[in-house]
């Protein structure tokens, strides 16, 4: 028998599923699967939203409140739809956006349609990474990651730390982060040891 499982979820602690429980349960599900967790964590790292997918078969409804619920992005959100239209899963929307099982024949085409967008949408990033790096390394910009210490400031760190100074103290004099005047020290003892 077909089941019609809900998926519930807020970003933080100072919201509530409630509202969305409530709702999910008037639009007929048997079963509501919910979680506090934020919108920046991967698929993987919702268990409620793991567990709602599971728990699904072929021919069962997932009911969600909005799309956004499914995932982090516009991309990740319809992958999700493609994944579940593909397992024979309807989706339907509290909003009233999606409605793979209203759709009949015409969802396989709504889902192409999302995913070609989706598509473009991944090559026109893709794209403009590209562009934005090719244009940095051909004027000398950053291309990210942390500044490396100067070799003359990491002298300075193991010449102060060689008179006794303390860490506290090399941070002054030095302006660098007590965590990365450790990282020095360790890095020079492992060159120092070899």
């Amino acid at each position: 028998m077909e089941k019609i499982i809900g998926y519930a979820r807020v970003s933080t602690g100072g919201q509530t599923t409630d509202t969305q429980v409530a709702a999910l349960k008037e639009a007929g599900c048997e079963l509501v699967f919910e979680e506090t967790i934020s919108s920046r964590k991967a698929e993987k790292e919702r268990p409620q939203l793991q567990a709602a997918l599971t728990a699904l078969r072929t021919g069962d409804e997932l009911v969600i409140a909005k799309l956004d619920r499914l995932g982090r992005s516009q991309v990740e959100v319809i992958n999700r739809l493609h994944e579940l239209q593909v397992q024979g899963i309807n989706v339907r929307s509290l909003d009233g956006l999606v409605n793979t099982k209203g759709l009949g024949q015409f969802a396989p085409i709504l889902i192409g349609l999302l995913s070609g967008l989706a598509e473009v949408e991944r090559s026109l990033i893709q794209e403009r990474t590209r562009e934005s790096v090719e244009y940095r390394r051909a004027t000398g910009g950053n291309l990210g990651g942390r500044p490396k210490t100067p070799p003359k400031k990491e002298k300075l760190v193991m010449r102060l730390r060689e008179e006794g100074e303390s860490l506290r103290g090399i941070r002054e004099q030095t302006g660098l982060a007590v965590e990365t005047i450790r990282k020095i020290i360790e890095r020079n003892k492992e060159v120092a040891a070899a």
